[in-house]
């Protein structure tokens, strides 16, 4: 937990540079996340971004990144599934939805 709380702070410090380094214009940004400017630059300026902030702005900036960060959670979800027996067998499940759909 301790490595997870530092990284965050590492990251909430170091939110200008990655703004600054990213490819999109603050405005365009500020309009993506819905903040008035103010807030914005208020929130930048004190570094008091929440994580959630946090990830919402990575998304925008890094959406490479982001977006392999959903897919690795899907599998790791699907994994977990799996082990838990939260599963359908592919051919019943593919029957089901021809009679639902076939009406």
């Amino acid at each position: 937990m301790v490595v997870e709380i530092v990284n965050y702070i590492k990251v909430l410090e170091n939110i200008d540079v990655a703004l600054k380094s990213s490819p999109f214009k603050l405005n365009y940004i500020i309009e993506k996340l819905g903040y008035k400017e103010n807030t914005f630059f208020k929130k930048l300026k004190e570094k008091r971004f929440t994580p959630e902030e946090l990830l919402s702005i990575s998304e925008i900036i890094r959406p490479e990144e982001y977006r392999e960060y959903e897919i690795n959670k899907m599998i790791e979800e699907g994994f977990k599934d799996m082990e838990e027996g939260r599963v359908r067998n592919f051919n019943e499940l593919m029957e089901e939805k021809r009679r639902k759909y076939a009406d």
